[in-house]
């Protein structure tokens, strides 16, 4: 096999290893608010929304830190040992335990940072600059795929389920716990690229994720330290630049709406007891219409991204118009106090008939609205910081996870309409903000290959 060709491998069983990581860990993270309420022990006071902020928020803290343990084990072992981290919490929920379920989420938010970092090292050595743009649309689309099979399986294993039985939490987790494993277990079928695949320094991964910062050395040498405080201080002064801060508001944009549909609108849907008894299981079916729409952007938007010949501007709009009326349908459709409902639902309505179609067109909005944004942020902030892409990652993730951390701590407290007013006034403010970014790359950089990015 070439070396292309082995570079091929390697993303494509990067892709397969984070696509079973993420189907189950981002499954736990759609049912764990719901799966809680259910759990009948008086040993147990936790709270789904407060242990995905804790995740976030240490998950932005621990960007400072993790390209410095990247560097010294290996990209390899770094995403090996965060994934026994990732299936650890959710192995915690067959038997969860207050103390154990918040020590976890503090674990797994700095395995996170370690994970992710280590997936922009992986991608960036095997690709190059005219392969870079492919191998993140391949890694995107597989890893999207985690959530549509991990959403198949909880609709068919709730379906007709009022109630999540213990019996029915276990028998989920140590499935999802196994398959977090198989994925972990992956990325040592990956092997060291051949020295003609040139790092490349023009972009990063299409993820929510989701990565942060590459590390161009795989294996520990001298000088370490200096890299690492070379890479914090390089992101401190990235983070007040013109450009940074007009991108700042778009980026925190995809932090808020990560939360909302990664967590917070299959609740909503769970705790709607208009939709019947089925209200359960159609949390994992809203999960597989979001990643219905993920693939179908990450396709359009980040594979074929070099057949838009318009730049990134009408791929925002797109995003912003479809949120927009993703989150009025929603308004009409979810009751307002299903985010903070008990485990029996709620029995308010909203403005119209509570319609089980309008909720799962919603869900796959979503999802597309996501791709719309991602795609052309992180494609935008790698073509403009070419130079200083680990760095610009780094900040990126940071405000992108800081946010999240903060809409999941609201979440446990505001209705659904606050929320909602939220996300469009921050994504309204952000796409604007990114328009004027975008002006600025194309008034400076007229002469480069813009248009092939």
């Amino acid at each position: 096999m070439g070396p292309e060709g082995k570079t091929l491998l390697n993303i494509i069983i990067l892709g397969f290893g984070f696509m079973f990581m993420f189907t189950a860990f981002q499954t736990c993270g759609n049912i764990e608010q719901t799966v809680i309420k259910s759990f009948n022990s008086t040993e147990f006071h936790g709270s789904g929304y407060t242990s995905m902020a804790i995740i976030y928020g240490v998950f932005s803290a621990s960007n400072l830190i993790a390209p410095s343990v990247v560097a010294v084990i290996g990209p390899q072992l770094s995403m090996f040992f965060s994934g026994l981290v990732y299936s650890g919490y959710i192995a915690m929920f067959i038997h969860p335990y207050t103390w154990s379920f918040y020590t976890a989420s503090v674990v797994v938010g700095i395995a996170a940072a370690i994970l992710w970092t280590a997936q922009g090292n992986l991608l960036t050595i095997n690709s190059t600059d005219a392969t870079i743009g492919r191998n993140s649309g391949i890694f995107w689309a597989l890893l999207q795929f985690s959530l549509f099979f991990g959403n198949m399986y909880i609709y068919f294993a709730w379906h007709g389920h009022v109630h999540i039985s213990d019996e029915d939490r276990q028998t989920v987790f140590i499935s999802l716990t196994v398959i977090s494993l198989v994925g972990s277990f992956l990325f040592f079928l990956i092997q060291k690229p051949d020295p003609e695949a040139t790092p490349s320094e023009a972009s990063e991964s299409l993820l929510q994720t989701e990565s942060t910062e590459s590390a161009s050395i795989v294996v520990a040498t001298p000088g370490l330290g200096s890299q690492a405080l070379d890479a914090f201080k390089k992101a401190l002064q990235l983070s007040v630049t013109k450009e940074m801060l007009l991108l700042s508001i778009s980026i925190a944009y995809t932090g808020l709406e990560l939360t909302f549909y990664s967590g917070v609108y299959g609740t909503c849907i769970g705790a709607m007891t208009q939709f019947g008894e089925d209200a359960k299981s159609l949390i994992g079916l809203s999960g597989i219409f979001i990643g219905l729409g993920e693939i179908l952007g990450g396709g359009m938007f980040g594979m074929l991204n070099k057949c838009n010949r318009f730049g990134r501007n009408p791929v925002v709009l797109l995003g912003l118009i479809t949120h927009f009326v993703a989150f009025y349908l929603i308004f009409l459709n979810i009751a307002s106090d299903a985010p903070i409902a008990p485990e029996e639902g709620t029995h308010l309505q909203a403005y119209i008939t509570p319609s089980v179609e309008v909720a799962l067109l919603c869900s796959f909005l979503l999802g597309l609205g996501d791709s719309c944004f991602n795609t052309q942020l992180l494609s935008i902030v790698g073509f403009m910081f070419r130079e200083d892409s680990a760095p610009a990652f780094a900040v990126f993730k940071f405000v992108q996870s800081i946010t999240a951390a903060l809409a999941f701590f609201y979440s446990n407290y505001l209705l659904l309409h606050w929320q909602l007013l939220i996300m469009v006034v921050v994504g309204f403010l952000g796409t604007l903000s990114f328009l004027v970014a975008e002006w600025v790359v194309v008034s400076s950089r007229r002469d480069t290959d813009y248009d092939s990015i």
